[in-house]
Parts: C-alpha cells; structure tokens; sequence
C-alpha cells in the first residue's frame, strides 16, 4: 500500500482545525449552522493555506446526511465525518462531488461538459458541488461559459473556485460569488501543527530544525508538511537542521545571523568567506542574500520600535528574537545604505549567470559605505 503523505493525512476535517484563518472559518461554520451555503465561491491566495480543503469541507457540510437528520448537530457548523456521504468525499468517490484542475481542463469544452452535467439532479446526496482549482488559469471562452451556469445556478448546486491569481478572475464571474482571501499561516502556528505530527508519528525533530521548514515553507502548511515528510525518509534517528539545510539549500537562522554580524562589523573578510563557503556547498545564494535582507530589515524596524518585538514573536523563536534586538542596539543609520546595496545586489543575482559576484561586490562596497558613514 501507497505511503500516505503525511499533509494528506493531517489536512483538516473540520474548520476547527483549520488554522491561520480564523475570520473565514467563523463565516463559513455561521452559514452552515443557518444553512445557508452560497451556490457560489471564490477562495484565493498563496498556495497551501486551506482553499482546497474548504472547499471539501463546504462540500461535506452540504452533503453531509447527518446535518441533514440531526437539527442540533447542524448548530456546530461542521460535518460529522462518519456518514457515507463524509466518507465518500474523504475518499474522493463521491460522484456529485467533482474537483476540476483549471490548469489541465482550461477550456471552453470543460466548462461545458460541467453545464450539461450540472443540470442532472444529484445521484445520491442533496447537492451536487464543482470545486475548480487553480481557477485562473481559465480561458476567456470557458470564463464566459461559466459565467452563464454562474448566473442561473440549479438550487441544487454549488461552485467553488480555488485561485492563487484573484485579479485573473473576471469582474462578472467574481461578482456573483462569495469571496475569501486566504492569508499566509503565521509561523508559530506552522511549528505548533509540526510538533504535533511529530510527535503523533513518532519523529525526533530539534526546534531549530522546525523553525527552519517554518521558514522554509513561507505560511504554508502544505509545504511544510510535505518536507517534513521528505526529512522522515531520510530515515534518520533525528532530524538536525544540517540535513534540511542539504535538501532544500537554504541556510539556518544562526548562520544568517553569524554573517550579518561580520555585515554590521563591518568585517568584509569574514563576511567574504562566509559566501565563498556556501556557494562552495552549493547552496542558492539568491535564498541566502533574500533572508539576510529580512534579517536586517527585522534589525532596522527593532530600532525604530522595539513595539515590533510583540509582532515578531509570531514570526520566530524567542532566542532569535532576544539575538535581533542584541544586534538593533548597534544598528546605525550607515546600515540602512548597506541594506539599500544588498536589495539592488538581489535583483541582479536573479539574472545573473554569476550570482557570487553582484553579491561580494555589494558586501565590499556596502561595507566600504558603511566605514565612511
């Protein structure tokens, strides 16, 4: 049998434990309890923050038959899991359940292959739903053939689109569904959800070690459970920081840190070797140079407000912190060019066939500025 992902086997059957987007789940979990579901969606924003996994939630909750008997359970707003039609759905065999991949099935022939069969009542649940993911990528022919299901909707249907492009989407078609824009999931609630994996699975993990897939991931809990996976089939005893540093290039937090002190030192030799090193390991500078910015920005906005400390707790762990603000206290406005240097350095690493050298450049005439300043 198939290994099962572990972001497969973690993603949320309910909108309880759907985490990071609280405002959306209030809403939709008060038009479920009312029973009041739209006949139509849009859920945009960055990948892996919960649009999909709505969308299956809201198609569980219209079909599910406990709601359906039950008027006290209906009050929670959440589907029961355990009828046939939750089951059915969680398999992906339920046949008035139909997921669309935009990107795949863009044309106008889809669209009207979804308006013939939309206008067949249900098989065997009480509606029948179209989830379209990466809805944008639609071509104008099969957004206007949509628009038409979209403007006489069966009473029996519901259509979700799922998009990480909002402004692809028509104004006509946006106009007729409910929008929610799904937000990128704060960091601490990224490490939280993976210690509780973890720990469920049995992985051996050090908090440095999750803090960097935390990063890694960018607010997306896909993304970090799908390393966290790739880390377990390693099949070491622990999962060290080292070992996700290898498999996804991309340096931790304490070495960024050791290269900016050499930065704000103003010790170019240091800061020189440091790259020689990691490019040396084949590690993405672009990635190293795009932290090292946030570093400094974070350092820079600590010394204008220390009030930023409460802001960035969500966003790191409390050692890193207490090291961020150490560094702010020595932060001068000469910093603040250098950080203006490496910025314009970035944009031409990305197009560069020799990345190293906008980079050491920058650090020598970043540091040379900063001397004089």
């Amino acid at each position: 049998m198939p290994h099962l992902a572990i972001y497969r086997k973690y993603r949320p059957a309910t909108f309880e434990d759907l985490l990071g987007q609280e405002t959306i789940v209030k809403i939709l979990k008060e038009e479920a309890k009312e029973d009041r579901l739209s006949h139509a969606y849009i859920f945009s924003g960055p990948r892996g923050t919960g649009k999909t996994t709505s969308a299956r939630l809201i198609a569980k909750i219209a079909d599910c038959e406990k709601r359906e008997k039950d008027a006290e359970f209906r009050k929670k707003g959440e589907p029961c899991n355990s009828c046939r039609s939750c089951l059915s759905i969680d398999e992906g065999k339920n046949l008035d359940v139909m997921e669309i991949d935009g990107a795949s099935n863009r044309g106008v022939d889809e669209i009207r292959n979804l308006k013939e069969s939309i206008r067949t009542a249900p098989s065997n649940s009480r509606f029948k739903i179209y989830i379209i993911d990466e809805a944008h990528m639609l071509t104008k022919d099969a957004w206007n053939a949509l628009l038409k299901t979209l403007e006489e909707p069966p009473a029996y249907a519901i259509i979700i689109l799922a998009t990480t492009e909002m402004e692809k989407v028509p104004a006509t078609i946006s106009s007729r569904a409910q929008k929610f824009y799904f937000k990128l999931v704060p960091r601490d609630k990224i490490i939280d959800k993976l210690k509780k994996i973890s720990k469920t699975e049995g992985i051996k993990i050090s908090d440095e070690a999750l803090d960097l897939i935390a990063d890694y991931a960018e607010g997306s809990f896909r993304d970090s459970e799908s390393l966290l996976d790739q880390m377990v089939s390693l099949g070491d005893k622990k999962i060290e920081v080292e070992e996700i540093e290898k498999a996804v290039g991309k340096i931790s937090f304490d070495k960024i840190d050791v290269f900016v002190e050499a930065l704000m030192k103003g010790d170019a030799s240091s800061a020189l070797k440091f790259v020689a090193e990691i490019s040396d390991n084949g590690f993405n500078l672009s990635q190293f140079l795009r932290d090292v910015i946030q570093h400094l920005r974070r350092i820079l906005v600590l010394r204008t407000n220390p009030k930023m400390e409460e802001i960035f707790k969500k966003e790191m762990m409390a050692e890193h912190l207490e090291k961020l603000i150490a560094q702010s206290k020595n932060f001068k406005q000469a910093h603040v060019t250098l950080i203006k240097i490496l910025i314009n350095a970035y944009g031409e690493m990305r197009y560069s066939q020799f990345p190293r050298i906008p980079l050491e450049v920058a650090i020598v005439e970043g540091l040379e500025k900063v001397k004089v300043g």
